[in-house]
């Protein structure tokens, strides 16, 4: 059986992954949703749960779901100013798959909110992508207010 673990990611790797995420940042910023879209791997998996203890919610989005949804919640062309700080700690399982986790707070106008998530990226021709999305409290937009 391979060594599938003894793969130490580089200096290079992790200056690859930040400037993926300055990237993504910038469209999210702009709510450019096809340009973040075009960074994703689908189909897309989405983990996160609801309110209540228990009411974990698991989905797949294409594209057209990702797009759809993302420029619904984002608000299409983005009306304020949005501003990201963002501390993401990246664990390279190899160095073509990555879990990032993030502490961020996002700023737009005079709002403010914390927000702590994860992302699984996956290397691909050279690339990386997101493939999985993981953040609490989404349960009720993913289910249509069910859970």
């Amino acid at each position: 059986m391979p060594d599938t673990t003894s793969s130490t990611a580089t200096e290079q790797d992790h200056r690859d992954l930040e400037a993926w995420f300055a990237r993504y940042d910038a469209h999210a910023a702009k709510a450019d949703v096809e340009a973040m879209a075009s960074m994703a791997l689908f189909p897309l998996n989405l983990v996160t749960d609801g309110a209540d203890p228990g009411s974990g919610v698991a989905r797949q989005w294409s594209r057209e779901e990702f797009v759809r949804t993302m420029s619904a919640v984002m608000g299409e062309g983005g009306g304020e100013e949005v501003h990201f700080d963002s501390r993401r700690s990246p664990h390279f399982l190899s160095r073509s798959l990555a879990v990032v986790f993030t502490e961020s707070t996002m700023t737009a106008g005079s709002q403010t909110q914390s927000m702590n998530y994860a992302d699984i990226l996956v290397k691909r021709d050279g690339e990386w992508y997101f493939q999985t999305m993981i953040q609490g409290g989404w349960a009720a937009a993913l289910t249509g207010g069910e859970a």
